[in-house]
């Protein structure tokens, strides 16, 4: 049992939640192999401490359009808490970022840009270099095709390190 109160039950709930969505108490419990009365108690349990953020559906975007899809690496001038927090205010403002996270190393942050068009990215970028965020240079990798992508797989993670979720 890890400290967050996480046991394999729970593991399998969360994963199975992960990889089909919001399911029904029953197809969740026969899934996870539970009854549905304690499995729904342990789901919302999990809900109630913050472990499941939503639900949302798995898009083929592709089939929606031909959007421009761009990765985008930043370095700020300055290393100062306050120029992290201007920069990642403004980031989580921009429609057309839909991921950004903050790396060790030569860059600062990686983001995942969405945009209807190449032009459209050109604006965002723009709009982030006019903003004087401090950019001290950024590199941008079109994405041609999408090899993978998935959510982590939360029983190979914990069973990886012999502990579970959150152990010291």
């Amino acid at each position: 049992m890890s400290k967050f109160g996480l046991d394999a039950t729970d593991i399998r709930i969360l994963g199975a939640l992960q990889k089909h969505g919001q399911l029904s108490k029953t197809k969740l419990a026969e899934i996870v192999n539970l009854s549905p009365t304690p499995c729904l108690a342990r789901l919302n349990r999990l809900k109630a401490g913050g472990f499941i953020r939503g639900y949302h559906a798995d898009l083929a975007l592709d089939r929606v359009g031909d959007f421009t899809r761009v990765i985008v690496t930043v370095a700020l001038t300055h290393h100062r808490k306050a120029d992290f927090d201007r920069f990642e205010t403004q980031i989580r403002k921009l429609d057309g970022v839909v991921e950004c996270v903050a790396t060790g190393g030569g860059m600062d942050y990686v983001l995942k840009v969405f945009t209807p068009s190449l032009a459209a990215f050109q604006e965002l970028m723009d709009q982030l270099l006019s903003a004087e965020l401090g950019i001290q240079r950024y590199m941008t990798y079109i994405v041609t095709r999408e090899v993978k992508s998935t959510q982590p797989n939360l029983a190979w993670l914990t069973a990886r390190t012999g502990k579970s979720a959150g152990a010291d």
